[in-house]
């Protein structure tokens, strides 16, 4: 994925995804999401850290609390996700893989 303010996954690309953020960013609505995909999204925080992700209302989390990521510089968390349908992404934040 390309790193932005404003972060748009193409589901139609694959399943899997990898971005490394560079300030504080908006994972944007997803594109051509289909319901039953599942997948995941790699998470990165640059070498500075301490950088946040907040979500579009399509990503829908446990008892609707949105996750916030690992903070140190290079932390890697693993978004996983399931397209419930083309409004509505159910996700879990995986944290601080090394």
């Amino acid at each position: 994925l390309t790193d932005a303010a404003s972060i748009v996954v193409d589901f139609a690309l694959g399943n899997n995804f990898l971005v490394t953020i560079g300030g504080n960013r908006t994972l944007a609505a997803p594109s051509n999401a289909v319901a039953g995909q599942t997948g995941q999204i790699y998470v990165i925080q640059d070498s500075t850290g301490s950088r946040t992700l907040a979500y579009n209302s399509a990503y829908q989390f446990v008892s609707g609390a949105s996750p916030t990521l690992s903070t140190g510089a290079a932390d890697v968390d693993i978004l996983l996700y399931s397209t419930r349908s083309s409004t509505t992404i159910d996700a879990a934040l995986l944290k601080n893989f090394d």
